[in-house]
Formats: C-alpha cells, structure tokens, sequence
C-alpha cells in the first residue's frame, strides 16, 4: 500500500493521546498529543511513532508526610488500540527483536484522521527481557534505555515502511529519545548507493529528511550512552558509521546525533533558541514556541462560552483573539462553573471544604527541584498575613517527582510540611496522581496560575497556555514561554527580574518577595475590591495568550519553516 509522499513521521517516546493511556509522563507527552491533534485538525498528512508503555509511567502514592511511592499503571489496551498484523525485527545486543503495531486514530474536526502507532515486543519470538521492553516509560537502568530507544528509532522506521510508508518526506524526532531512527534511514541512504561506508551524500540524503526539536536547557537533560552500552547494542556497521561521522568520544549523546543529522533544529521558545544555540555551539538552531490544543483544554464552561460568541474558535484558534468581546458577566459565570467543577473533585478528594468565593492559587507541574513549588512558602508568617489582611486564599497543589528524581521527592514533603504548618489558616490541597483529566480541572478552575522555575531552567511549559485558555492569568518567573506571553497587569504578572541572564544563582528570597509583594499590593486587591478589572485581565489572558499560544499556530510554524519549506517556499499538503 502506497502512502502519501508528503508524509510526516512524529517520533516520540511518550504521547498522550487520551486521558486513560498512561503513555505519557509530563509535558512532553501532553504537547506531543496535542501536537496530533492539531495536524489532525489542519487536515496535514501526519503518522506518529510511540512505544506501547503496557505498564505506563506509574501512578503515584503519597503518604500523610507526603512521600511518594509508585506502582505501575496498567490498562487494557485493547479497550483503546487496535493491533495491527505488521511484524519487523530489528537486531539489538546481537540478537533479532520483533516487533508488532498498535494502532490508535487522532481525529480532526473536520473528520481527518492521524494515526499513531504504539510499538510493541512483548511478542512470544522474544526472550523475558526483550518482551518487557516497551512496558514501563523511563523505567530500568540505562541498558533498558538504549535498548527502548533502538525500538523506537530503528523499529519506528522498520515499522512504518512494513505499513506502507515507503517514501516520508519528513522524520519529526520530538527530543533525542529517537534519533537512532537516523541510523536506520542511513542505512536505507547506503543500500541504495551501494556503499557499505557513508559519505557525504547520504549523510546530506538523511539530512534533508529529519527535523529535531530539543526541550530542555539542562545538559543533564539529554540522553547519553557510555560506549560500552554503544557497542554492546548497536551491530559494527553502525558503531563504524557513527565513527565516521565523528560521534563517538566515550559516549553516544543522542542529542547531538539528532543534531548531526538534522536540516532543521529548533527550541521550544525564543529564549530556548538563543540558549540552545549556546550550549551546543550551533548557530543553525531556530525556535517554536510551544502550544496548547485548545478543543482539548478548554474547560466545558468556556467552550460554550466561545460556542455562543466565537463560534468558529475550535477549527482556528486565532479566533479567541475576539475574547474581548465576550460580555464581562458571561467570562465570570463561565470561570466560576469551572471553579466549581474543581473544588468539588479536591474537597470530594482531601475534605479541604474550600469554598467557590475565595481566591484560589493553582500550582501543577512536574515535582523537579528547578520548579521550586515551595517558593511561595519561602517566608511562611509573611503569607499567613497576606492571607489574613489582603484577603484571603486556597492553595492547589499536584505533581508527580520521577521516581529516581529524590531532590523532587523531597520537594514534595517540603510541600507538605508547609501545609501541616498552615493547616488552620490556610486550605491547601496537594491532589495525587495529577494526571490529563485532573490538568484540565486545575487549569480552568483556579483564579491564578503560579509558576516558579529557576531561569532559563524553563525550556517553554505549557501549563500556564492551557490556564490562559480558560482565562486564568499566569503570576511566574520571566522564563520560557512567559517571556514572550507576560504583559504585567494586562496577561498577568511577572516574579523577580527577567531572566535574561544565565544565572548560574538567583536569590530565591529576591524572587519570594516579589511574589509576595505582588500577591499582597497588586493581585488580592484586584479580584476583591476591583473584580472588572480582574476580569478584563482574565479576557486579555484569552484573547493575546490562547488566541496565539496554541498549537495550530505551532504546527502551522513547523509546516511553514520545516515540515514543507524549500528554498524559502511553502509546499501546500
């Protein structure tokens, strides 16, 4: 079967296509998902990789100390995917690994359909080992990684060709989790050409294939092999080819094979373009901002709100520029549904007994050390004033730390040790096991999104898109995203300096009082004592932030300067 030669391949390790497939960890996964929707919904000709992740990432426990504990997240597939009847191999650590497909279909509001196709080797071929390999998403130790990301590049390729897909015009990698796909679309290059060692043609023949998007500012962040590890998965042929392309220097780093083999390399902000080109010394790094699928995230309340004022909002995004045109009453009674709707599930959840008329603060990102979610409680006697002369607020907490991540545990139990301090004073709520259903509540439902990285530690984040969505305005640190997103006082306001420079230490008590000084002089007074002008900041949230941070506008930037772009013109799909 011959597919359309204008094919899009999004490689991916994790992908959150629905709420009960737990296929994803974070941010990643989440844009991924929305990444599919949005090509669904612009009709382009898209497929998506993945693996299976039968066991998922894990479902998090948190004890009365706040202690986290995992266990694995099964679920029935079949309930979900489909299989398909496809097999390939691919040999690793010497051996031959088969493969099979699961296929699930993203459809677009016009009906268009973009399938995704789960990798799976828990086949009865396989050895004990081989077949666990798909079930657990960032599980086991190093070797359980290099050999998943083999599955996914190698077999991602193998797979897609066995389905058809005989000539793809581009291979999207979203981060280094999949650029061994590269030496898999080399090795196509070479049996062509007949030669057993690459040369600049098929190097330059791959290139003109492969676009790379990288996601983290931290050198830690991206994948890197020992060669031991390197050698004892890959066969000798393509040791001697990532030789000679001079890859090889005590360590595989994914990244800068994606890098290597890439026309195209891009940042998820502007800010994370510039520092991107920095870190790997690379002038040709470009930059998207990230999005937000705005069908998905947009709270119940608020699509019928845009249904009755913006009807055309779902199939393009840069309509809800017109949210200033939504009656005032009409935006308050559409937040406080969606406040409702939120409160409900955390008091039904902890007992908290917070109540719809008071400001309620929400904070639900991946429990990482950078993130410092414990900022707001830097000074703690500071926020119980502020709370009881400024007027008064409920905290919402959520977020899972990576199991192995212990500086993110423990952050965790700081949380809840300022929580057990304030219990009396302040309603705080920690959820667990934050996951997409319980993302969008939180989003839609709070009155303020707080957000806190360490600059430039914050590649983009999404989360505060999907608050602006529902027009929640953000108060966070000018970093990633926000940098292009922040107006003070007309989408929301700034934490500390701009972060600008490449701090290597930031002062967390300089940012805790700002927090706090814009929390208590600028913010309480505003939604208490001057609630339309709050509410114009919630439409201008709308109408400047989700009208543009979304990804159609993102998927429409990768068409326009990657997907199909050829001396400077666009290839219509």
């Amino acid at each position: 079967m011959m597919r359309d030669t204008n094919t899009i391949a999004y490689f991916t390790m994790e992908i959150a296509v629905h709420p009960e497939m737990p296929t994803y960890s974070g941010g990643l996964g989440i844009l991924a998902g929305d990444t599919i929707r949005s090509a669904a919904d612009l009709n382009l000709p898209m497929v998506s990789v993945c693996l299976l992740h039968r066991r998922g990432c894990f479902t998090q426990h948190l004890d009365a100390q706040g202690r986290q504990t995992e266990t694995p997240a099964d679920w029935v597939l079949q309930n979900y995917v489909k299989e398909l009847d496809s097999r390939v191999s691919v040999i690793l650590e010497g051996r031959e690994v088969y493969l099979r497909a699961w296929q699930y279909q993203v459809k677009g509001q016009e009906g268009h359909i973009v399938p995704v196709y789960f990798l799976d080797s828990d086949l009865p071929e396989n050895s004990q080992y081989d077949r666990e390999l798909c079930h657990y998403l960032y599980g086991g130790d190093e070797r359980y990684r290099i050999c998943q990301e083999w599955l996914l590049g190698a077999g991602g390729v193998k797979m897609l060709r066995a389905l058809g897909y005989s000539s793809i015009k581009t291979f999207h990698m979203n981060e280094g989790h999949a650029a061994f796909l590269t030496l898999q679309l080399l090795e196509e290059e070479l049996r062509k050409s007949g030669r057993h060692t690459p040369s600049a043609d098929e190097v330059d023949a791959v290139r003109a294939k492969c676009i790379f998007t990288t996601h983290t500012p931290v050198p830690a962040g991206h994948d890197r092999f020992h060669m031991d590890l390197v050698v004892s998965a890959l066969e000798t042929e393509k040791l001697n080819w990532l030789k000679t392309v001079e890859l090889c220097d005590g360590t595989l780093n994914m990244t800068h094979l994606a890098l290597r083999f890439s026309h195209y390399v891009n940042g998820v902000a502007k800010k994370h373009g510039e520092i991107s080109r920095k870190m790997f010394n690379n002038d040709r790094v470009q930059s998207i901002t990230n999005g937000v699928h705005a069908p998905t995230w947009v709270s119940d309340s608020f699509a019928s709100a845009f249904d009755a004022f913006i009807p055309g909002w779902r199939r393009d995004s840069f309509e809800l520029r017109n949210a200033l045109m939504i009656p005032k009453e009409s935006l308050w009674k559409a937040h406080q549904e969606a406040k409702k709707s939120l409160l409900a599930v955390i008091n039904k959840a902890g007992k908290q007994g917070m109540k719809e008329d008071v400001f309620t603060i929400g904070f639900a990102r991946r429990a990482a050390a950078y993130k410092r979610a414990d900022l707001l409680f830097y000074d703690i006697e500071r926020l119980r004033k502020i709370h009881k002369v400024a007027g008064p607020i409920q905290i919402i907490y959520a977020g899972k730390a990576h199991p192995r991540d212990m500086e993110g545990k423990a952050l965790i139990q700081r949380l809840f040790k300022a929580i057990d301090v304030l219990k009396g004073d302040i309603k705080i709520a920690y959820y667990e096991n934050y996951d997409m259903a319980m993302g969008k509540l939180i989003t839609s439902g709070v009155d303020l999104w707080l957000n806190t990285p360490q600059p430039p530690l914050e590649a983009s984040g999404t989360s505060g898109m999907k608050a602006a969505l529902n027009g929640v305005p953000s108060f966070s640190s000018l970093d990633g995203w926000w940098i292009e997103g922040h107006i003070e006082n007309l989408t929301g306001w700034s934490i500390g300096r701009d972060g600008s420079a490449l701090d290597e230490f930031r002062d967390p008590a300089e940012d805790a009082r700002s927090l706090y000084e814009k929390l208590e002089k600028v913010i309480l007074p505003l939604y208490y004592k001057d609630r339309d002008k709050y509410i114009n900041i919630m439409a201008h949230a709308i109408s400047l932030n989700g009208a543009y941070f979304n990804t159609s506008r993102m998927v429409q930037d990768y068409v326009t300067n990657a997907y199909f772009s050829t001396n400077g013109r666009t290839i219509r799909w």
